[in-house]
């Protein structure tokens, strides 16, 4: 289903599983890698293609919502605003989601616009996990350099730190540690959906 209200979204009572980053992060390949289909969520080489709520159903038994990126979308200013107002109605309002995955670029230095998003995660007491994407593309001293830059960066403002995950879309590094986190939340959480 995919809509641009919370209000539509589905009224199954059911854990879900939001995804979101920045454009050209990498989120459509990641979301497609962990369901190992090539188009469930649509790849556009132009940043900004995901412009609504998408929520798939997975085993019957939560959603993996795909959230528009933020950031470089190369949308007007005026659909930008509307994109934050429904995302932020989305991320306030819907009592079904156990967890964000905030996507990081792990080539990149720790970005202001990912760091306030969390600020915001955080002031509204939302669960959620850091997912560097892209992990393929540096040698494994520059990775651990990345990482740890970042996680310095965070400690400043957090007092712990999130869930990690280290991922790959074209290689499946993280696959099965990141689907293995899902079954285990939605076992804690199962009780709170009866």
């Amino acid at each position: 289903m995919s809509n641009s209200n919370v209000i539509n979204a589905p009224k199954d009572r059911i854990p879900e599983y939001a995804f979101i980053g920045r454009s050209n992060v990498g989120k459509s390949s990641l979301i497609n890698m962990l369901m190992e289909r090539k188009d469930l969520a649509k790849i556009s080489g132009k940043p900004g293609k995901t412009q609504l709520i998408n929520h798939f159903k997975i085993n019957e038994n939560w959603f993996l919502v795909d959230l528009p990126g933020y950031g470089y979308a190369q949308v007007s200013k005026k659909k930008r605003v509307i994109f934050q107002y429904f995302i932020e109605n989305y991320f306030k309002e819907r009592e079904q989601l156990v967890c964000t995955f905030v996507l990081i670029d792990s080539r990149h230095d720790p970005q202001k616009i990912d760091l306030d998003f969390m600020q915001f995660l955080g002031e509204n007491q939302i669960p959620f996990c850091l997912v560097f994407t892209k992990a393929d593309k540096l040698g494994s001293s520059k990775l651990n350099k990345q990482i740890t830059s970042y996680k310095k960066k965070l400690l400043q403002y957090w007092e712990s730190l999130p869930m990690t995950f280290l991922t790959s879309s074209s290689t499946g590094l993280g696959r099965k540690e990141f689907l293995d986190f899902i079954d285990k939340v939605n076992e804690d959480v199962a009780k709170d959906f009866e």
